[in-house]
């Protein structure tokens, strides 16, 4: 069964990650459509594909669309913030803003990705890439729409941030810990990893091509 905070993890996430879309479409300057709708598919698109994956008719967003207005919501909110809010800042300011909301969200989604996964019979490397899935493919949804390169083709450490978070999740719903407790542990495990990361400029290394005639 989903832990008792789950709804609210969900919410959380949606929101933030809609905060990261919002905040692309400002950078973009974008018109208030365009923010809602950059805004949306961050939120729920990789909510969308986990449940197309498992079967779950119709996804969560149709049934309930509480997560779409919360998107809506923030688009608007950071729209009509103009001055008051960052998204004026200098190009490396916004971007690093970006770039942490992305992490909350990345944390919040690899947890109750493989949590819903889990809640549909999956077994516990299925829902660490159902996790994984969930916190990356509405960045990658935003990131092609606002024509930058995904953030996943990136040397960073951010797939792996993903996978840590769900599979923490995971391993301590087996050790029997409460389902609060085994999500705050995921949460905090990949969002730790993926802000370590930005503070430190940590990556993964990169494949090198062996060299002509070798």
């Amino acid at each position: 069964m989903l832990g008792v905070a789950a709804p609210w993890l969900e919410w959380a996430g949606v929101a933030v990650f809609a905060l990261t879309g919002a905040l692309v479409a400002a950078r973009k300057g974008m018109d208030p459509i365009g923010f809602m709708l950059l805004a949306t598919v961050t939120g729920v698109g990789g909510g969308t594909l986990r449940d197309l994956l498992i079967g779950v008719r119709p996804v969560f967003w149709i049934s309930d669309p509480t997560d779409v207005l919360v998107c809506m919501a923030v688009a608007v909110l950071v729209f009509a913030g103009g001055g008051r809010f960052p998204v004026r800042a200098g190009g490396g300011r916004r971007r690093r803003l970006i770039l942490w909301a992305d992490a909350a969200g990345l944390a919040l989604f690899s947890v109750t990705g493989a949590e819903r996964a889990i809640a549909f019979g999956a077994s516990p490397l299925v829902a660490v890439a159902l996790g994984t899935m969930t916190a990356t493919f509405g960045g990658i949804i935003r990131d092609i729409l606002a024509n930058e390169v995904p953030l996943v083709l990136a040397r960073e450490i951010y797939i792996t941030a993903a996978v840590v978070g769900a599979t923490a999740y995971v391993v301590a719903l087996h050790l029997a810990l409460p389902p609060l407790a085994a999500e705050l542990a995921g949460v905090a495990s990949g969002f730790g990893l993926r802000g370590l990361a930005l503070a430190r400029g940590w990556s993964m290394p990169n494949f090198q091509p062996p060299a002509d005639g070798a």
